[in-house]
């Protein structure tokens, strides 16, 4: 199982750094919170699993809603001239490195 995962891994990341993807300068603001979000979502996911408390329903609706609420806030600040999407960037770093804290843990206990 880990093999297939690991290879398809592989093979995403392969083609993905072959494809040329130019964005203008404008949504890099917009991409960077978007991959926060994917990020919070897996690594959210990967310790539902880890911790036996893994709902597909509830991964799908958290990517979503913490997706689209970045993006609002991105969007607001520009409006309004204010960096409101730091507060999104923060939010999602902090609880990356305390997923990735807790996977850690979960793994050296394990192993």
């Amino acid at each position: 199982m880990w093999l297939i995962i690991i290879f398809c891994l592989l093979i995403g990341l392969a083609i993905g750094f072959q494809m040329p993807v130019l964005l203008p300068l404008i949504y890099a603001k917009y991409m960077s919170i978007a991959i926060l979000a994917a990020l919070d979502s897996v690594f959210g996911g990967i310790r539902g699993y880890m911790e036996d408390g893994f709902d597909t329903t509830i991964f799908v609706s958290g990517f979503i809603v913490n997706a689209l609420l970045a993006a609002g806030l991105a969007y607001i600040g520009d409006k309004l001239g204010v960096e409101l999407y730091l507060a999104a960037v923060i939010v999602f770093g902090v609880r990356i490195f305390q997923n990735l804290a807790i996977i850690r843990r979960y793994l050296v206990k394990k192993y």
